[in-house]
């Protein structure tokens, strides 16, 4: 038992850092945008173009890797990635262009995604649906320390050693972890030759994935809600630097305190887990998400919003979205265990994408005010609770998420 318990917990923090890969690859080198810009001859606004190829390389290659993953096994398709993403980032720091930054960061992206689709399979693959969960809030807690830790790397890297010394650190970092996961991380599910690799078939798989009504209903209505905290990041500077007048440096107090929400409550979820079904918390997550986007707009409508009242909103309102992810994810995936690669690989497209559209709203709306804001955050709660009650009622024969599923798996 206590190897079995030790086992995991190693396996859970090799899974945490693969789910971690990107999001360093995302925080890490924001801060040093100015100097970048000045590099390439460019401008900051122009930089955001390096970040926009990265989030189309991530959604483009999920759904790539997921049947990668079912056909080859877990291991073989992460080592593929991985090494891509190694080349793609020594490619970044050797950039002389604009250009070729940009293309290596879609390559970059591209390769580190199965990464993180590997390690939503693999929770899968090892643990049951009723503890899938509370291993979705462990990822979460460690995924934590990106938006807490990787700005200021990145920032004091930049200012010490040059831009370039960030993607050198990315490098020795995913080096690093291209050998765990050789040398640590167990093989998971093994290669299933009946999952075809042709166009034609890929497609079928994830049509029949997505018209599964229980990964239909959790995972857009779970993707809406997380949709959430794609807006936040896009509109936090504008609501904390530009709304309310605050430094550089207390933003970024305000962003750790407010990612404590986020990670809090996640973590909250492993005890709740233990009295309350995954479906009930969910329920209880989109509800108030949903009172929260009722409450904002008519606050800031009103005038009534200073800059400590909507701190405390955004801090409920991202706790919701941290308390609603892990069970939604827990339940879109719970039908899922032969081709749990593709059904990660769908879930992760789906939530990358509808949360870049929902960020891209900030900027269509020009929503340069707390108001204009306020209202895409209340449209992704009242969405995600309208699909998780309209979405109920289309599942005829549910896989319950039970603590009578088989465990841990050893191999």
């Amino acid at each position: 038992m206590k190897n079995e318990k030790h086992s995991s917990l190693s396996l859970i923090l090799i899974l945490g850092a693969l789910t971690a890969l990107s999001p360093f690859s995302i925080d890490m080198y924001l801060p040093a945008f100015p100097k970048m810009a000045e590099f390439f001859s460019t401008n900051v606004s122009a930089m955001s173009l390096s970040l926009s190829s990265y989030f189309i390389g991530l959604a483009v290659g999920q759904l790539l890797y997921g049947p990668l993953l079912d056909r080859f096994g877990r291991k073989k398709p992460l080592y593929f990635g991985l090494l891509i993403y190694i080349f793609a980032t020594v490619g970044c720091f050797m950039s002389k262009s604009m250009e070729s930054f940009v293309l290596f960061r879609f390559i970059q992206a591209f390769g580190g995604c199965a990464a993180n689709v590997a390690a939503m399979a693999m929770v899968r693959d090892f643990f049951s649906p009723k503890e899938s969960s509370k291993i979705f809030s462990l990822l979460v807690l460690i995924l934590g320390v990106s938006p807490l830790l990787a700005p200021t790397t990145g920032g004091f890297l930049s200012v010490v050693f040059g831009w370039q010394s960030i993607f050198i650190a990315l490098t020795i970092l995913s080096i690093a972890l291209f050998l765990v996961t050789v040398f640590l991380l167990p093989e998971g599910r093994g290669a299933d030759t009946s999952h075809s690799l042709r166009p034609g078939k890929i497609l079928l798989n994830y049509i029949s994935i997505i018209k599964d009504p229980q990964f239909s209903t959790y995972a857009l209505a779970g993707s809406v809600a997380f949709a959430g905290l794609f807006v936040y990041l896009a509109a936090s500077p504008t609501i904390f630097m530009e709304v309310f007048k605050v430094s550089e440096q207390a933003y970024g107090w305000i962003f750790g305190f407010l990612a404590v929400g986020f990670i809090g409550a996640s973590q909250f979820n492993i005890p709740l887990s233990r009295v309350y079904s995954n479906e009930k918390i969910l329920f209880a997550a989109f509800s108030f998400l949903a009172f929260m986007g009722f409450l904002f707009p008519i606050g800031a409508g009103s005038g009534w919003l200073g800059l400590a009242s909507t701190m405390v909103m955004l801090f409920l309102y991202l706790s919701s979205v941290g308390l609603a992810n892990p069970n939604a994810a827990a339940l879109a995936l719970a039908p899922f265990s032969k081709n749990a690669g593709s059904a990660a690989a769908l879930l992760g497209f789906l939530q990358m994408t509808v949360g870049s559209l929902a960020s891209v709203f900030v900027g269509v709306f020009k929503a340069q005010e707390l108001f204009p804001i306020s209202v895409i955050f209340a449209g992704t709660a009242f969405l995600s609770l309208f699909i998780f009650i309209l979405g109920s009622r289309r599942i005829t024969s549910k896989v319950e998420v039970s603590a009578d599923d088989a465990g841990f798996v050893t191999h």
